[in-house]
């Protein structure tokens, strides 16, 4: 059916924020690059799961391995840009029942707190904000090809579409959307703070 969550945290992406190498960064997502991703599911009728993501969205991130309560995450998401691969599906998604993605065009999260394991902070979807805690892995870190630094981190989060005021009824197997969120962000050149 029409998987209708998102965004996210999207949220999401806070993802961000594992343990870097004792070093204070500023890091840009790799949009260029397109080594970022934000995915949702969502069970159908609980008989199968349905899957998404966002494909526009971008952030950043600032993290000091010696100081991890003063991690930063920013991410904005394009609400127009979900895709199930189901142009139907995605047009409903677009619609008022679910994202209204013309009167809420930008889903944002912004960190408030992260502990080494979970990042906290507030989720703006469909004109709601509420605060959302995301379990974050760090993937690796280290010198690329190119003379840049990258990090990487996966983060997985869960909440209700009601919450955000996505109240449209696919019983009670579908309230929940899982968000899985993946970036790989590289240091912004000079940044690093000793």
């Amino acid at each position: 059916m029409k998987l209708k969550t998102m965004a996210t945290s999207f949220l999401a992406l806070g993802l961000l924020a594992g343990t870097l190498s004792g070093q204070a960064a500023d890091y840009a997502f790799d949009k260029k690059g397109a080594h970022q991703f934000v995915q949702f599911r969502v069970q159908h009728l609980g008989y199968s799961w349905l899957y998404g993501r966002f494909n526009d969205f971008d952030g950043t991130f600032s993290y000091d391995a010696a100081e991890p309560e003063k991690a930063k995450v920013s991410v904005k998401i394009d609400t127009s840009s979900v895709d199930t691969n189901h142009a139907e599906r995605d047009k409903h998604l677009r619609g008022d029942d679910f994202l209204d993605v013309d009167k809420f065009p930008e889903a944002t999260f912004e960190s408030t707190s992260f502990d080494g394991k979970t990042l906290k902070g507030d989720l703006t979807l469909h004109g709601v904000t509420k605060p959302v805690s995301i379990a974050v892995e760090k993937i690796g870190e280290g010198e690329d090809p190119w003379g840049g630094y990258r990090a990487g981190f996966e983060g997985r989060t869960t909440f209700k579409m009601a919450d955000f005021g996505i109240e449209k009824n696919l019983g009670p197997k579908s309230a929940d959307v899982e968000m899985i969120l993946s970036v790989e962000g590289i240091r912004l050149k000079g940044d690093v703070k000793k």
